[in-house]
């Protein structure tokens, strides 16, 4: 598993396996295990959201796909509230919420359960709720079992009823390691049939073995016959794709199989950030998703004990990561795709007028970083439900700002740059209007003084070093968001970082914050800390600027 949440994580590729993995690829699994069977209609067919012909359906009959994104509830619970707002205003139509059933983490109760279903609906998002407990079991001591997933789900039975057509239950995170994955298969068979036997009539589910991503082809080799487990037929698979995803074809070789035998599947959970063990290739898992029209559910909105896979820094959807403008305005991403569920009003509801076009936006409270647009209001024959503002680039549009009224202040800018932005508007049916005309702003210049910049180096050897970066903010206000540039001379490459991310194109190094490291007091100071490549020369960097202001150094 690819990817850190409030307790230390296991990377699923280790040792040798990870080698062979990584060289062999899932190409080498669809050899090793037989094609995965056609499915067969079920006898009995399931009420709200359910599976026809190898799809999620609605209960109306309408195809849904999910566009959306995981939301770890059970570690930072006084944050989903707003956080589900957030995610609903980027374009999502669905999330998948972390909980936990009181093995590993504290149970969450049947009121706050109600409560998340609550806020889920209230926002309009279709829910998957999953108990991360049975993460890696069988090579983690600390998880639990599916048994005790299916236990937990059965508890809450009453405040599930009622609610097929919101909700789906993810019987259990990952819930098997890379030790001995054959075992995955019967535990998820009886705890399907557990969860039936007591009268749950939701979509199920189910998560593969090898931390989610089935490198080993258990769950693809296996899947007819747990579908099969389902009287309802009413179960969908669930694959986690981080870095043994890194190649086309394993993703759309994978994706396929399940699609060929109409067995419904969606990627429940992915990253883009490349680490030590690949570089997922998150593009092609995208645009597969879109061309076979299957759900994808990026990891993570917040939160992670390693910042990379945030997708919006400290909480903050002004403050989108570069993963989190893939997955939010990027090609194939969840703005352009996602279409929410019928049973809110989106898509189905009858509505097919969009609204007018908003008036041309004019710019106010221009700085360096920030500028506020305001524009005519939009109308529709039902009612305009917000805005999209866009950064418009030639012909390529980014979503730069969302807003429920007729004004949106949009940051993260660069000093002294010419923008042009532009409006659209939306309404409850996800009906969208035409294009605003356009507006230009240029960004003020940066501060004269902003920063100062202290360079040490902490300690060498051959072929490397250790070095220290400490930037001081001599001004009246704290800077709140940074980007640091600097060039190295001697070819001098950073291969590691804490407190900041670098970047790096030839001698040319950008940084930009970690989330701790992201403000900068008044008259205070951050540091940061790396490790890089050196050559006999180790020259100093004699320049450094701060959100293109250049820093006094020292």
């Amino acid at each position: 598993m690819r990817r850190t949440s409030s307790t230390t994580r296991q990377h699923p590729l280790t040792g040798l396996v990870a080698l062979l993995a990584s060289l062999l690829g899932l190409v080498l699994v669809g050899a090793l295990f037989p094609a995965v069977a056609h499915a067969q209609s079920p006898a009995v067919q399931a009420t709200g959201l359910h599976i026809s012909n190898g799809r999620l359906i609605e209960g109306n009959g309408n195809d849904f796909v999910m566009r959306g994104v995981n939301a770890a509830h059970t570690w930072y619970p006084g944050k989903t509230k707003q956080s589900l707002a957030d995610i609903k205003a980027l374009g999502a139509n669905s999330v998948r919420v972390v909980l936990a059933d009181g093995h590993r983490w504290a149970a969450n109760s049947a009121s706050d359960v109600a409560d998340v279903i609550a806020q889920c609906k209230s926002n309009r998002l279709i829910c998957v709720l999953e108990v991360h407990d049975t993460t890696g079991y069988g090579e983690d001591s600390a998880a639990g079992t599916l048994d005790q997933a299916a236990d937990y789900w059965i508890g809450l039975k009453d405040v599930l009823a009622g609610q097929e057509n919101y909700i789906i239950i993810n019987i259990g995170n990952e819930p098997w390691g890379n030790t001995n994955p054959d075992g995955w298969t019967a535990p998820t068979i009886a705890a399907v049939k557990k969860l039936r036997a007591a009268g749950l009539q939701h979509t199920i589910m189910v998560d593969a073995p090898n931390w989610g991503q089935d490198w080993q082809g258990v769950m693809r080799a296996n899947a007819k016959s747990v579908y099969d487990a389902d009287t309802t037929g009413n179960l969908i698979f669930s694959i986690h794709m981080y870095s043994v995803y890194d190649t086309a074809q394993e993703i759309t070789d994978y994706l396929n199989a399940y699609v060929d035998a109409k067995l419904p599947i969606l990627i429940g959970e992915f990253g883009g950030p490349a680490d030590q063990y690949g570089d997922p290739d998150e593009d092609t898992m995208m645009a597969t998703a879109q061309q076979l029209k299957l759900g994808y559910l990026a990891w993570s909105w917040s939160g992670n004990t390693d910042p990379i896979l945030d997708l919006a820094v400290n909480f903050d959807p002004k403050q989108l990561s570069s993963w989190g403008q893939r997955a939010f305005n990027g090609a194939n991403g969840i703005a352009q795709t996602a279409k929410e569920a019928t049973v809110f009003g989106g898509g189905g509801s009858g509505d097919t007028q969009a609204p007018t076009a908003p008036g041309t936006p004019t710019a106010s409270a221009v700085t360096a970083t920030s500028v506020t647009l305001t524009w005519p209001a939009a109308t529709d024959d039902v009612g305009v439900t917000g805005y999209d503002v866009v950064r418009v680039t030639g012909s390529d549009e980014t979503r730069a700002a969302t807003a429920t009224t007729n004004t949106a202040t949009v940051s993260g800018l660069t000093a002294a740059t010419a923008y042009t932005f532009a409006v659209y508007a939306h309404d409850a049916a996800g009906n969208r209007s035409t294009r605003s005309a356009t507006v230009n702003v240029t960004t003020d210049k940066p501060p004269t003084t902003a920063c100062s910049v202290g360079y040490r180096v902490v300690g060498e050897w051959p072929g490397g070093f250790q070095g220290e970066i400490k930037i001081g903010n001599p001004g009246a206000a704290a800077i709140n968001g940074w980007k640091l540039g600097f060039t190295f001379a001697d070819g001098q490459t950073v291969s590691n970082m804490w407190g900041g991310t670098a970047t790096q194109s030839g001698g040319a190094v950008t940084v930009t914050p970690a989330s701790y490291t992201t403000t900068i007091p008044a008259g205070g100071s951050v540091t940061v800390g790396f490790i890089a490549s050196k050559s006999s020369t180790n020259t100093a960097p004699t320049a450094f600027t701060l959100n293109g202001s250049t820093c006094t150094t020292g």
